[in-house]
């Protein structure tokens, strides 16, 4: 069985590579630059682009189990997922893992989530054995959406069950290596604990030091504070839904899926911050 991975110049799929590197199946490694991959040496590197089919059927080639790391936020993001599930199909890719998003849906809150949910629609309607792997809200951002000091957004006590991006891994990692035992499957992939974002802004302050708070907006506020940033609209409506997804409970159940598949407990926010303090690389 050969394995490719993309997003591999990104945090998710450099740590599959990392972990996958560990156990020894061969590799194809397929980045838009291939300057920039950090690769093994029995790792076969391809520049493989998602806006370019052909190429892309061409990188895939003697590709058996995919991982699709979903393409950097884009107005045409739907239409690349979609070009390059045809390019996998017909260069003969039996099984994508497709990291998605938790809620998926054609009418959820967060209107990144519908793209997701339309793309696990291209996966299905290739014909192709997948894993999708429904991410919740990644808590290693939790930080980063503080400006100033403060969260800002519209969503009031609703909970988030954040997910650490090391456990994301740790989970395709493990799906890729036996890909069969889990087809045609949807995982949710949270933490250990759903927080509202008072908490976790909360958890910010005690662990880092660094004071931090949330500031509920009303949906009209939220868009106000972010126009100055000059973003397009799809931009500013994919940041604020992260809020109202929060608000409206789409995001707050719980899953053992992490523990689970990877063999270890879910990541804490909480553990999370005290690795980024004491400058670990990975989860203790």
């Amino acid at each position: 069985m050969t394995i490719g991975l993309t997003g591999v110049t990104g945090h998710v799929g450099r740590r599959v590579r990392e972990l996958l590197s560990e156990s020894g199946p061969p590799l194809v490694l397929l980045a838009r630059t291939p300057g920039k991959v950090v690769a093994g040496p029995q790792d076969d590197v391809r520049r493989c682009d998602f806006a370019d089919p052909e190429g892309a059927v061409r990188a895939l080639s003697g590709v058996d189990t995919l991982l699709m790391v979903s393409a950097s936020e884009a107005a045409d993001r739907l239409d690349q997922h979609r070009a390059f599930v045809r390019a996998a199909a017909t260069a003969g890719v039996q099984h994508v893992v497709y990291t998605s998003f938790q809620g998926a849906a054609a009418d959820c809150t967060f209107t990144l989530g519908r793209d997701h949910w339309a793309t696990e629609q291209a996966i299905r309607d290739a014909g192709l054995r997948f894993t999708f792997l429904r991410d919740s809200f990644y808590a290693d951002f939790v930080p980063l959406m503080a400006q100033d000091g403060v969260i800002r957004g519209p969503a009031g006590d609703g909970r988030v069950a954040l997910v650490a991006r090391e456990d994301v891994a740790a989970v395709a990692a493990a799906v890729l290596v036996d890909p069969d035992a889990h087809a045609d499957t949807a995982y949710d992939l949270t933490g250990p604990e759903a927080l509202t974002l008072g908490e976790a802004a909360a958890l910010v302050s005690e662990v880092t030091g660094r004071a931090t708070r949330f500031l509920d907006e009303t949906v009209a506020e939220a868009y106000a504070s972010r126009a100055s940033y000059g973003a397009p609209d799809w931009q500013v409506d994919a940041w604020v839904s992260t809020y109202t997804a929060i608000a409206a409970g789409e995001v707050a159940a719980v899953s053992d899926a992490v523990p689970t598949i990877s063999g270890r407990p879910a990541t804490s926010l909480r553990a999370l911050l005290e690795q980024s303090v004491r400058g670990d690389a990975s989860p203790a």
